[in-house]
């Protein structure tokens, strides 16, 4: 509570709009999700696609936005859309909104539920849903759009949106700026993000001072071995029990080298070796995510895997030349940072325009990545990444009383309350937009 009081004091620093306009947002904003938003989050949600496979999505999206009166450029990156709005003098802002699906069936029960099957990257067949919630994040994108458009008299400035591909996948971010946005299109004076949250109340939001989302990278450990029969292990190296030894000796480095304080992850996800039941194999593929939230602890992490590979290998008796081969992915996420100074404002404006009750601490969370830090550490652009709640109140209270759990986010039962989402992300993004944009 104190935090909060600190919160509306500070408050007073940060003058926009009266109480009546913001009672007018909210209004225009709900009429504009009965009659717009709601039917095209529903397109959204029935036909998701795969990420760099987007076309169909990025299309629609580019239609709705330009549509609003922007200049609509598609093909960025892939996929990827920019969409710029001229008003005269002033900063340039930037929104991003993902857009892409995951290969996962949709069995949440909706009555809109995704029936998309798509041919993913290695020709499988799979089922496609939107189980992250980007079909929130890019339907409250035209409807900012929409509202900015209609308000231009209230703002100058530049405004930039994004429809950015293949967040999931990993890609999409790093493919646009490798694509020349901001010298195609101008660098932001700042960015700006949100995030469906399933872990939160619908349309409460959480505006993280600090990291919201860790960095990731993917590694490969390749473990040689040398072959035999399973009933002679005495003529071989087998590389299914040196796998063992090094996924059970990894947890240590987290456990025993990582200081206390600092925060790290590293998880085996998969684990692929042999054909037969009697056949020793040559070779093991460990697959892991590694997840840290600043550039020290990140090398320390990634040259301990190493090390704990090849050191396991040589204590099996391993030649050299069948040392493991450790493989850290070129594609790796930077941690997302919001700029301190520009969360505490916004964060005033948010409790200033929508009520005290709208913004609620970040919860105690795990190590989840982003791709956005692509966009605004290099160069450094000041930026926040916010949450908006997607799941209602009554859901938490049943799976609390031994009801159903609220399905996680890449869950085939995912599903996202879309009405107090789409608008409180509609209201949140015009709010953060005019106080960073003000009238000239």
């Amino acid at each position: 509570m104190k935090k909060i009081c600190s919160l509306i004091l500070l408050g007073s620093l940060s003058i926009g709009l009266s109480a009546a306009t913001t009672s007018e947002i909210s209004h225009s904003i709900d009429k504009d999700y009965k009659a717009h938003l709601a039917p095209l989050w529903d397109h959204f949600h029935r036909n998701p696609e795969l990420s760099l496979m987007e076309h169909n999505t990025a299309k629609r999206l580019a239609e709705e936005i330009r549509a609003a009166g922007f200049t609509v450029t598609e093909g960025i990156g892939g996929t990827g859309i920019v969409a710029i709005l001229k008003n005269g003098p002033g900063p340039m802002v930037m929104l991003r909104a993902d857009m892409d699906g995951l290969p996962v069936k949709e069995l949440s029960g909706l009555k809109n539920a995704s029936q998309i099957v798509m041919t993913d990257w290695d020709g499988n067949e799979v089922g496609v849903m939107h189980a992250c919630g980007h079909d929130v994040h890019i339907t409250s994108l035209v409807g900012t759009a929409r509202y900015m458009a209609k308000i231009k008299d209230q703002w100058s400035g530049t405004l930039m949106l994004i429809g950015q591909p293949a967040e999931e996948k990993g890609p999409g971010a790093s493919a646009m700026m490798a694509d020349g946005i901001w010298e195609k299109f101008g660098q932001p004076d700042y960015a700006l993000a949100f995030h469906v949250d399933a872990d939160a109340v619908a349309g409460k939001i959480t505006i993280d001072e600090g990291s919201p989302y860790a960095g990731s990278d993917s590694v490969d450990i390749i473990v040689h071995g040398v072959g035999a029969h399973g009933a002679y292990p005495h003529q071989g190296k087998d590389p299914i029990v040196m796998g063992a030894q090094i996924v059970t000796n990894l947890q240590t480095i987290i456990s025993r080298e990582l200081a206390p304080r600092d925060a790290g992850v590293i998880t085996v996800g998969s684990f692929h070796s042999g054909t037969k039941h009697n056949i020793i194999s040559e070779r093991a593929h460990l697959q892991l995510t590694v997840r840290s939230l600043n550039p020290e602890v990140r090398e320390q992490l990634l040259s301990a895997i190493e090390r704990v590979a090849i050191g396991t290998a040589k204590t099996a008796g391993l030649s050299d030349d069948k040392m493991p081969e450790v493989i850290v992915s070129p594609e790796a996420y930077p941690p997302t940072f919001n700029d301190k100074n520009l969360a505490q404002r916004l964060k005033r404006v948010i409790v200033e325009k929508m009520g005290e009750e709208a913004l609620i601490p970040p919860a105690e969370s795990g190590m989840g990545a982003e791709d956005f830090g692509f966009f605004t550490t290099d160069p450094y652009i000041p930026s926040v990444y916010f949450s908006v709640g997607g799941t209602p109140a009554e859901d938490f209270a049943r799976a609390k009383a031994g009801g159903a759990p609220v399905a996680s986010h890449h869950s085939p039962q995912f599903k996202i309350s879309p009405e107090p989402s789409i608008k409180s992300g509609v209201e949140a993004s015009v709010h953060a937009l005019l106080e960073l944009m003000p009238k000239k």
